[in-house]
């Protein structure tokens, strides 16, 4: 059975370590998990998943602008936001640069 290739991005590490948890455990296979944006943008043009999560809130470069330059190199990405930012115009930006979804997740990291 083919499992999904998934490349995971986020700056908390609990939440990181939780997502990818939640993700290996069903039908993804996590190919990496990286801290910051200019790290997924690295991981995702050399492993070529077949989705991103990306958080937005990170350093080095923020998640949309991850995003950005990602389509920019592969059109074809697929790339879902996973982020605690409320804000509309967040959510629009982010949509703005091709991605597939923007989901909420909880300000506190399960334990």
């Amino acid at each position: 059975m083919y499992k999904i290739r998934v490349l995971v991005a986020d700056d908390h590490q609990q939440m990181l370590q939780y997502v990818c948890g939640l993700l290996s455990a069903d039908c993804c296979e996590v190919v990496d998990a990286v801290t910051d944006g200019q790290a997924a943008l690295d991981a995702a043009l050399k492993l070529r998943p077949d989705v991103v999560v990306l958080d937005i809130s990170m350093p080095v470069m923020n998640g949309i602008q991850a995003a950005k330059r990602l389509r920019e190199a592969n059109p074809d990405a697929r790339i879902v936001f996973l982020t605690v930012d409320k804000d509309p115009d967040t959510c629009h930006a982010a949509l703005q640069t091709g991605a597939l979804g923007y989901v909420l997740k909880p300000r506190w990291a399960p334990t």
